[in-house]
């Protein structure tokens, strides 16, 4: 089965984190174990570069996004990981980094359009067919809480009928935004093309359990998902994924509230997703995959009473995490 194969039947695709020192340098060692526990935990692949890696890391003054990707690479190279590379900016930027990520050995590029909010749909299509002359591209509707901006069913319908988008991660964590993206696939004429992923992490059951249709249509199914969430107990994403796959309703139902739950406290839902970073690096050094969870931005941390939260949720849901898994393997991810 080749990658665009696997994409379309569906994946777990974790949105990998960024591992520092107490310095806010780059913590080579633990960056590198975090890329070997996706894999080693059955992700389908990995998205990096993007929001949950932090978009600083493009910053001159951290020159961070380059040796990121390659050393991801590195670790993926020895698997049949998908490999995702997170695309910002205006189009010299993206073009730019599209060609240093299609060169490194990433398959697609995730195209996020936070930096052309002001754009008309006529060059928001323009640059997603200029960054798509370099690589596949996966289109990205990032929630406007976290720098994203609202893109219309026009736009989507435009941007679905392009040939070199290959799949779209929807995630606007909101109903109607996300059936604007549904609806624009389908009357795109590529529908069938298009793998959809959910990156609402609010609705991740949900929107992996609900078939979409659109008239006489065949109806539109999330088939995987590209998630910051699951850059987190990435074991039970996994079996979360083939257990909906294979059918089954009732288990997944079941845990539907409880993941919710859980992302509240992660992605710090009840203070405008300010800490959802500090909160995915939080579980992370609870697990031991991180030494803490410094952000590069020193004022970026948990919110007041997230640790809480945290903790409340690890409590009532013990099920929903691999810490065991962690346990068990910890040491020769950290070789």
């Amino acid at each position: 089965m080749t990658w665009r194969e696997t994409l379309l039947q569906g994946v777990v695709i974790p949105a990998h984190p960024l591992a520092l020192t107490a310095e806010r340098k780059l913590d080579e060692r633990r960056q590198r174990a975090l890329t070997r526990y996706y894999l080693a935990a059955g992700a389908g692949g990995v998205a990096v570069g993007v929001h949950t890696t932090q978009f600083q890391i493009r910053e001159p003054q951290f020159g961070l996004y380059k040796p990121v990707l390659q050393m991801a690479m590195e670790e993926m190279r020895k698997t049949d990981a998908i490999a995702v590379a997170g695309i910002c900016g205006k189009t010299p930027q993206a073009v730019a980094e599209a060609e240093f990520a299609a060169g490194a050995g990433y398959h697609a590029g995730l195209l996020s359009l936070a930096a052309m909010r002001d754009a008309s749909i006529d060059q928001l299509i323009d640059h997603a067919r200029a960054v798509g002359a370099v690589m596949p591209v996966i289109g990205f509707y990032l929630q406007p809480a976290v720098g994203g901006c609202p893109l219309p069913y026009e736009f989507w319908r435009r941007f679905a009928a392009l040939e070199c988008v290959i799949a779209i991660k929807v995630a606007p964590f909101n109903r109607y935004q996300t059936l604007d993206v549904l609806r624009g696939v389908a009357d795109s004429g590529r529908a069938g093309k298009i793998a959809l992923y959910t990156g609402n992490d609010d609705n991740i059951v949900g929107d992996l359990t609900t078939a979409y249709p659109y008239g006489n249509r065949k109806s539109l199914k999330f088939a995987g998902g590209l998630l910051g969430h699951w850059a987190v107990w990435t074991r039970r994403a996994v079996e979360l994924l083939a257990a909906i796959r294979m059918g089954e309703t009732g288990g997944p139902a079941r845990r539907s509230y409880e993941i919710t739950d859980s992302n509240a406290a992660f992605f710090d839902a009840a203070n405008g997703f300010k800490g959802c970073i500090a909160g995915i690096h939080e579980v992370l050094r609870r697990q031991g995959l991180l030494a803490g969870r410094w952000c590069l931005d020193p004022d970026e941390d948990l919110s007041p009473g997230q640790d809480e939260e945290i903790t409340r949720v690890y409590r009532a849901y013990p099920h929903l995490n691999d810490d065991e898994f962690v346990r068990s393997n910890l040491d020769s991810w950290l070789k």
